[in-house]
């Protein structure tokens, strides 16, 4: 294959892409006649990127589930925010919003299929959560899946997998993602890029390798539905399967394939990035977002609100970038003081006046220190992030009051608890992404009356090029100066 629009490498030894003609209307009619309803468990705001005009739900509410899922075909996004949780709770939580998902759908004689959506990056719980929604789903349906489907790959973002090794493209190179500074994660460091070995690591040994099929880009590329759906029929026993992809016309082969094992009698679960989940859904990519495709509601004031939580390098340089574009109030929140018992309040509220004071001439940018604090355990880190995080949505909640045109969220974990808890989004729609397949702009439709009218941006820490997020802003700061308010600086 040559000539690829998606920044993943191709080789000359790999079979040529195979592209069935309108996949896509083929996979919707498929949910028709079957009445299917996709719900995506996501373990933090950012796996809607390449998708577009769905429901995103921050509540595990069931009236929730049925405001998104309303009709077959629908797909909607259910915000648990897992990673940002220790593994016994990420459990408690799937268990719990797959147990009501599956017992709305029996109630209402619907089909409902699950997907856990995870990290492009491997980084979550993602054995355990699928374990957890599969013993709910055979707790009221009484039938296991026969398989998991592990598909981590966010071709958008050049996260893709050949021959099972899963690599990301780092400053224009592909690299194992072993070898990334994500594998080094605080909470969810790996070793494995292979994602047979990575699944065997990330159990303890509780999955042997063998155990554990895949699906090539051979099987894909030249086998088709037909070869997937042979393959696919003969897992049982909950079987994990890795699929390899490069191109979204891999994924839809999956689709298709998949289709025809359920059609003989088949059940699958899905752990997933984002890419998979446009294919399940059947839903065609959109262009990005432009200046003129977004609105600016007269009642907001004229300038904007960056809220960056991520530490990755990458988030770092591109605050470097929209630093340097100018125009900007920079609030900085200094983690130490925030795990002080004895001045995080103070600091606190020196902030928000800050910002508050700021948004009335500037665009606002708050950041916390770029010294990563850690622990020397995995829940501790987290507790840490929580707490940063819960700093944050202070701010910010109590930063409304100015009505900032736009907020962009840097970061999952901050995307999540800014959505939920600091602006009280209980439900979305994703309009679509200011780049290819990344970077969402949020519409909310169940939300606090000043909330509605405020796009609401999440920006994952490990997507874009460094001048991702100075893009993103220059096309806000447009749709805002087209209401023909003022944004110079005051005197």
């Amino acid at each position: 294959m040559t000539g690829s629009p998606w920044p993943c490498a191709e080789s000359g030894d790999l079979p040529a892409v195979r592209r069935v003609p309108d996949a896509a209307g083929l996979i919707r009619r498929h949910h028709q006649r079957t009445g299917r309803r996709l719900a995506v468990l996501d373990d933090d705001p950012t796996g809607s990127q390449a998708v577009h005009g769905v429901s995103v739900v921050t509540e595990p509410r069931r009236s929730a589930y049925a405001s998104g899922l309303a009709r077959p075909g629908d797909t909607c996004f259910i915000l648990t925010n897992s990673r940002a949780l220790d593994q016994p709770r990420a459990v408690a939580l799937n268990r719990t919003v797959a147990r009501d998902l599956y017992t709305w759908a029996a109630e209402a004689g619907h089909s409902v299929e699950l997907v856990s959506r995870g990290d492009s990056t491997l980084r979550g719980h993602a054995i355990a959560e699928v374990a957890a929604i599969a013993a709910e789903r055979l707790a009221v349906t009484g039938a296991e899946p026969d398989g998991v489907l592990f598909c981590p790959a966010m071709l958008e973002a050049g996260r893709y997998t050949v021959a099972d090794t899963h690599l990301a493209v780092v400053g224009g190179t592909p690299v194992p993602v072993g070898r990334t500074e994500f594998a080094r994660d605080a909470t969810f460091g790996y070793t494995s890029s292979n994602l047979r070995e990575f699944l065997v690591e990330r159990s303890g040994g509780g999955l042997a390798i063998d155990d554990i099929a895949s699906l090539s880009l051979d099987d894909i590329r030249r086998g088709g539905p037909e070869r997937v759906g042979q393959i696919l029929s003969t897992v049982s026993g909950a079987r994990w399967v890795v699929v390899n992809a490069t191109d979204p016309a891999d994924l839809e082969v999956v689709v298709l394939g998949l289709h025809r094992a359920q059609d003989a009698g088949r059940a699958f679960l899905v752990r997933s990035g984002p890419s998979l989940v446009r294919a399940l859904a059947g839903i065609e990519p959109r262009p990005p977002l432009a200046a003129d495709d977004l609105r600016v509601d007269d009642s907001r004031s004229a300038h904007g609100l960056v809220v960056a939580g991520s530490h990755v390098a990458l988030t770092t340089r591109q605050l470097r970038v929209l630093q340097e574009c100018g125009g900007l109030t920079t609030v900085e929140l200094e983690v130490p003081a925030l795990l002080d018992p004895a001045s995080a309040g103070a600091h606190l509220d020196a902030a928000t006046g800050c910002v508050v004071e700021a948004l009335g001439h500037t665009d606002v940018l708050v950041r916390t220190s770029r010294d990563l604090v850690t622990a020397d355990r995995p829940a501790a880190n987290l507790d840490i992030a929580r707490t940063v995080s819960a700093a944050l949505v202070s701010v910010v909640r109590r930063a409304r009051r100015a009505r900032p045109a736009w907020i962009i969220a840097k970061g999952g974990i901050t995307g999540h608890d800014l959505a939920r808890r600091a602006l009280g989004i209980r439900r979305a729609i994703v309009v679509g992404q200011f780049l290819p397949g990344q970077i969402s702009l949020f519409d909310p439709v169940e939300a606090p009356p000043d909330v509605i009218t405020c796009p609401y941006v999440v920006f994952p820490g490990n997507v874009g090029a460094d001048d991702a997020l100075a893009l993103v802003r220059d096309r806000l700061v447009a749709a805002t100066a087209a209401r023909g308010l003022d944004r110079r600086p005051a005197e």
